[in-house]
């Protein structure tokens, strides 16, 4: 995939992973659009990149506000006609989540309603745009707490890590991306979910064992897949994760 004029979307991209993402895109080569729902935010990141020598432009996204994701896949077809990748990377997590018996289901929804029904919303507007694009990437930012398998492990390091708004959302956001790769299959689009590792972020508070420059390399380098690009996977640092 050449990356000398690829466009790509990183949505949440104003701080944390998604910043670094954008960050090594841009180095790149690649025009990064910053989604951000907070314009001071998103206007500050975009000229943070622009400042370092990469390319970057701010555009308006909220994943809880439809009319906002469809004025920013508007805002895309008008400059550009397409776009090369979309990195599905904003994410909440909710003080009131906590295990199935005692989490609060307003605070699941929440997290459901950002995680999944934004992401949804996302791809769908943006899934024209990135048909027009030659070759195109979509890289669900998900988790290894968003696998069955890992959930139901009791040897897993994540098994106590017992999230169900936050855990659900992944999983379904998993589901966003078995079925989309199986609509998808035999054209250029690749979907793939990609856990970025255990990163200190403001989502982690900050307890994470890995940089958001090392949490970025693996799905920067799945944004960036070639012509034999693999679609359909879910992998995290150490390889692939069960589902």
């Amino acid at each position: 995939m050449a990356n000398e004029t690829l466009i790509a979307l990183v949505t949440g991209a104003n701080k944390g992973i998604g910043l670094e993402i954008a960050r090594q895109l841009a180095r790149a080569g690649v025009l990064v659009l910053i989604g951000s729902r907070d314009v001071e935010r998103g206007s500050a990141a975009a000229a943070l990149l622009s400042s370092e020598g990469g390319r970057a432009k701010f555009i308006r996204l909220d994943l809880n506000d439809h009319s906002s994701i469809e004025a920013a896949a508007e805002t895309i077809r008008t400059e550009h006609n397409r776009l090369d990748i979309l990195v599905n990377n904003a994410g909440i997590v909710d003080a009131e989540d906590g295990p199935p018996s005692s989490g609060s289901p307003e605070a699941a929804r929440r997290i459901i309603d950002t995680n999944f029904i934004g992401t949804l919303a996302v791809t769908q507007a943006m899934l024209p745009l990135l048909r027009q694009a030659p070759t195109a990437r979509i890289v669900n930012l998900s988790s290894s707490l968003g696998s069955l398998t890992v959930n139901g492990d009791p040897n897993s390091p994540y098994y106590s890590a017992r999230l169900i708004g936050y855990n659900a959302s992944k999983a379904a956001v998993n589901m966003l991306t078995v079925q989309l790769a199986a609509e998808l299959r035999g054209t250029s689009i690749a979907v793939n979910s990609v856990s970025p590792g255990y990163v200190k972020t403001d989502l982690t508070g900050h307890t994470g064992f890995m940089t958001a420059e090392e949490g970025a390399r693996l799905p920067v380098k799945y944004a960036l897949l070639g012509e034999d690009a693999v679609s359909g996977q879910f992998v995290e640092p150490g390889g692939t994760t069960p589902w």
